[in-house]
């Protein structure tokens, strides 16, 4: 499956997938976009965070309390189906939380491949610690390759409290071995990310280091050893570069992505020499991303109408753009999200102008005759399953889910034009899915999508969480998530903005959010709650928003701006000080995200441009809605000196409005609470314990601050 983001799209497990790993074999992989990355530079000091931490008491009680529904909630759905089973020639490969098993027709009992123990190192007994309890660092897998004769198994596993990654490659073939002896542990790669087989002895992949990946290696294990070499480098600092295998295992790719150009070199593994050769040079705003099919190039490429996403065509002898030719553009309104090519057909994953999720099939020998294929109208997230080695070629197996809505196994057969679910669909006919649209101030429409239990007319009196976030091109995450199956089940209506600066709509949604144009996002966010409210669905007293990292600069802008139309606000890991980082060329990333939200040391209209919204820079004396704001100690991507900076400008101003009006007794002082966790996951902890304390709290200052009764625990039916 092609990415085709304007944002370089890497392969990680989502820390809410991790959860589920904690309950049962139960690991999914997914796209994350590298550009959710924000950060600040200095120090902080234990007696400030002990200070601001103490305020965490207020929520201890509840706090308990949803801890434990939530336990009960996510063992409700810890048999979610997955894609977590990997069908080799010879053997299908399953993940345990200990290490790696396979299992053949003949086998009574797995085999272990590899024992997250084979791999241990000193630096795994490392503990972080923390004001009053150390944690071990602790591998979770992330994903594993098969070399083609399944000779080789190559994995990541990444560390469950910062950022570190490990590749360990194992030999699977055992010349001259009796069956029942162990796999071996060739060797173990530090700070791998991306990474494919090109042959059974051939491995292809990138390093990350400083939150970037320029370098790609290859290591040779022919010669019964293992030779290293270096395939290629990257000089531009704002490019990230990954690996990549074409579904038919033919062509091995070397993605080159900023945020507004592509370059591609692709390496035959059909022929014996695995030289790279360059696609396309790299120019201005163009963006491409390659698929293999006959010996020719399938290509998504914003060569379209308003230089959106359309599919060419091009000989792999002739791959540079003066050989595309044009196979199929999709209808104005239509963002195309991800490309596949099954068989003989392109698959198209795309969004409607109400971001409903489609797929659109170009059969690549008569592209005129593609269809569209209608999904359930509930699904808001798309998963489809990279191929095996035994896969079949013909079939795209994915999976369709919503914030509510367990995932739901599919497969579609584009020869047939056939759809089938695979596993058993809940009824979801208790959970409505509502698709709005906000007028923003531009008069631009603002796609919405609300989740709620009771009829739209009903849902006035229904506190209302509304998710934000709009950067990078990045689609918001509406994935499931049993935390929000709770809410909604509590009578909460769930509302999900498509802000302008995201992805939704395609590239010129983000496109009209960038730079300059940033402010738009705050004006959507505005105009979404405008809607929401004059709808019928809850009011200002009983609406909180949440956001994590980027998300947070248009969420917290809406307060500076709007405090009274929200109660309460969480971030996570929240990126609040955009003017400051901007301005510091020195930190990791600045130069790359300039391309997104702008220069204000070289440009004084940028500079004026994030002046205007910038979270940190907008603090006034006024009353805030509450806020409760989760930073991770050791984050590089929002290190937590700057989220305390926040955190203590925001105090300052609402003590400063309550001093300076005498009239405000009758106004309700919010709470500002900082919650300080260990580690650096910038992506929430991988930890399950972890994860159900920093829920729970989430839960309980939402029900505090909108001045919500606990739901009480279900009763127990009496036995007669």
């Amino acid at each position: 499956m092609a990415a085709v983001s304007s944002l370089v799209l890497i392969r990680l497990l989502t820390p809410s997938r991790l959860r589920f790993r904690q309950l049962a074999v139960c690991q999914r992989i997914t796209w994350l976009s590298v550009s959710t990355r924000r950060r600040y530079s200095s120090h902080t000091s234990d007696s400030s965070v002990d200070h601001l931490s103490s305020e965490l008491e207020r929520y201890k009680d509840l706090k308990k309390f949803f801890r434990k529904r939530l336990r009960a909630t996510y063992h409700r759905f810890s048999n979610i189906a997955d894609h977590s089973v990997v069908r080799g020639h010879h053997h299908l490969y399953f993940f345990e939380e200990d290490g790696i098993y396979r299992v053949d027709a003949r086998q009574s009992e797995p085999e272990q491949v590899l024992n997250l123990g084979q791999v241990s190192r000193g630096d795994e007994r490392t503990e972080i610690q923390n004001e009053e309890k150390k944690l071990r660092v602790q591998w979770t897998i992330q994903r594993i390759r098969l070399s083609p004769q399944e000779k080789h198994l190559a994995v990541t596993l990444k560390s469950n409290h910062s950022e570190e990654l490990r590749c360990v490659v194992v030999r699977l073939e055992r010349r001259n071995c009796p069956p029942s002896s162990p796999t071996h542990v060739i060797l173990t790669l530090d700070k791998v990310l991306s990474f494919e087989w090109a042959t059974d002895d051939v491995l292809f992949y990138t390093t990350l280091e400083s939150l970037r990946c320029s370098k790609v290696f290859c290591l040779d294990l022919t010669s019964g050893g293992s030779r290293i070499t270096s395939v290629y480098e990257e000089t531009l600092p704002d490019v990230f570069v990954e690996v990549a295998l074409s579904r038919d295992q033919q062509i091995l790719s070397i993605n080159c992505n900023s945020r507004t150009s592509s370059e591609v070199l692709l390496i035959d593994t059909t022929k014996s020499n695995l030289e790279p050769f360059l696609v396309q040079p790299r120019q201005p705003d163009l963006l491409y991303h390659v698929e293999h099919w006959r010996r020719w190039l399938i290509i998504l490429a914003n060569t379209g109408p308003g230089q959106e996403y359309q599919v060419v065509q091009a000989p792999l002898s002739e791959p540079h753009m003066l050989s595309w030719v044009s196979l199929f553009s999709p209808n104005p309104g239509t963002a195309v999200k991800d490309m596949d090519v099954v068989g003989d057909h392109c698959v198209l994953v795309a969004r409607t102008r109400a971001s409903e999720l489609v797929l659109i099939v170009v059969p690549l020998t008569h592209p005129k005759e593609a269809y569209t294929l209608q999904l359930p109208s509930w699904a808001c997230a798309i998963e489809t399953k990279k191929a095996a080695l035994a896969d079949q070629r013909n079939v795209l197996e994915f999976l369709i889910s919503s914030p509510v809505h367990p995932p739901v196994s599919y497969c579609l057969y584009p020869e047939d034009r056939l759809l089938s679910p695979r596993t058993g669909v809940e009824n979801p006919s208790n959970y409505t899915t509502t698709r709005l649209q906000a007028c923003s101030q531009d008069g631009t429409l603002v796609p919405v999508t609300l989740l709620h239990e009771v009829p739209l007319e009903s849902l006035r009196q229904a506190p209302m969480l509304v998710h934000v976030y709009g950067a990078y091109g990045r689609d918001l995450n509406m994935e499931f998530c049993p935390e929000k199956r709770l809410l909604l089940e509590k009578g909460w209506a769930l509302a999900y903005c498509h802000i302008r600066g995201g992805g939704e709509q395609g590239l010129s949604w983000q496109r009209q959010a960038r730079m300059e144009g940033k402010p738009k996002a705050v004006e959507d966010l505005q105009a979404c709650l405008q809607h929401l409210f004059s709808s019928g669905v809850s009011s200002p007293s009983l609406t909180a928003l949440t956001a994590c990292s980027a998300g947070a600069v248009p969420a917290g802008a809406l307060c500076n701006r709007h405090p009274h139309m929200i109660r309460a606000i969480a971030l996570q890991a929240p990126f609040l000080d955009v003017l400051g980082t901007m301005e510091d060329p020195s930190l990791l990333l600045t130069l790359e995200d300039r391309e997104e939200w702008g220069d204000p040391v070289g440009n004084p209209k940028h500079k004026l441009s994030i002046t205007s919204y910038c979270p940190l820079h907008n603090i006034t004396p006024q009353n805030y809605p509450s806020m409760l704001l989760t930073a991770y100690r050791s984050d590089a991507r929002v290190p937590l000196a700057g989220v305390l900076r926040y955190t203590e400008q925001l105090k300052k101003a609402i003590r400063t409005h309550f001093t300076m009006n005498p009239h405000s007794e009758c106004e309700k002082a919010p709470n500002i609470v900082l919650n300080i966790q260990p580690g650096a996951n910038h992506f929430g902890p991988s930890d399950f314990e972890l994860m159900l304390e920093e829920e729970a709290l989430k839960l309980a200052f939402l029900h505090t601050e909108l001045a919500l009764d606990p739901p009480r625990a279900p009763r127990k039916r009496k036995r007669y």
